[in-house]
């Protein structure tokens, strides 16, 4: 159960009550208040008028309230919800800070309260940048990048992804290695050390295209990794309705390679671009409080 959409539709609730008596009880007496005063009163104008027919009182308020909140829960249910970005698992795409909308509609209209589709729109594709429900932990929100389709097979060895895609009534394709060309190195200073990453353009057979990030030192951690019944480690069968999702710091990303699959119910909506971006890392000559977070205007916009 979505928590803070259960406190909106109590809201709305409560507020549309409240609208709904004002309208039909009080608002006929405020008319008939009106209509007396422009007979007795010869300056009663239209900014008297305003003021009379305004709502009063604790019940009025929550009325007036009801358009907004409303509207608030409309749009954040089935339009547009935003979200802050926590951690780096999704670098170079997307940085810590970073406050991005995602589009409720794009998959499905959904129950704001369960997250259960009632009419599906589309299906999620390959590349598609998704945030959706923590399998191990529902209460959790993440966001990470689809890298498997239901029925896929994937691989991720030395650091690189292949992909069998999903067969068909007439044939089966073979493995294939995930295009990648290397675009440059990032550098990141840490105490009296230097981290450097090797980035990677890499594109999916639908032309998907995005950077992703690898520390050529970090080991694999294949122990960790999610055996499935009947695969060989590093190797999954993407279920029939569900999801095979990577982050874009491939190793400082907790994905589908260490918990498995993403249930399509789970899925919340796609990222679609970044609305607000904050440093809370300042340099040491910044002349900014450690305590107010520099704005990175650079970055607002639509994402790869």
């Amino acid at each position: 159960m979505n928590t803070f959409s259960l406190i909106l539709l109590a809201a709305t609730l409560v507020t549309g009550i409240c609208w709904i008596y004002d309208w039909r009880c009080r608002r006929p007496q405020r008319l008939v208040q009106c209509a007396r005063l422009e007979q007795e009163d010869p300056t009663f104008d239209k900014k008297k008028r305003k003021k009379v027919m305004e709502p009063t009182g604790a019940l009025g308020q929550l009325a007036d309230l009801f358009p907004i909140i409303f509207l608030v829960f409309f749009i954040r249910s089935f339009v547009v919800e935003p979200f802050r970005i926590p951690s780096g698992s999704m670098m170079p795409t997307l940085l810590s800070g970073d406050f991005i909308a995602v589009t409720k509609w794009s998959y499905g209209i959904k129950n704001p309260l369960t997250n259960a589709t009632w009419i599906r729109t589309d299906e999620p594709q390959r590349g598609d940048v998704i945030v959706f429900k923590y399998p191990e932990d529902p209460n959790v929100d993440y966001i990470k990048r689809v890298v498997g389709l239901p029925g896929d097979e994937v691989i991720y060895r030395n650091k690189q992804i292949y992909i069998r895609r999903a067969c068909t009534a007439e044939h089966c394709e073979s493995l294939q290695a995930v295009e990648r060309v290397s675009v440059g190195v990032y550098e990141e200073q840490g105490l009296g050390y230097t981290e450097r990453y090797q980035l990677y353009r890499e594109t999916f057979d639908n032309g998907s295209a995005h950077t992703t990030m690898v520390n050529p030192l970090a080991p694999e951690f294949l122990q960790h990794y999610y055996r499935q019944d009947g695969s060989y480690l590093g190797s999954w069968v993407v279920p029939e309705g569900c999801y095979f999702v990577m982050g874009d710091n491939r190793d400082n990303s907790r994905d589908s390679r260490f918990w498995g699959f993403v249930p399509r119910d789970y899925i919340i909506g796609k990222t679609v671009g970044i609305w607000l971006s904050l440093d809370f890392e300042h340099d040491s000559d910044s002349i900014l409080p450690s305590f107010i977070p520099g704005f990175r205007f650079e970055r607002i916009g639509g994402i790869e």
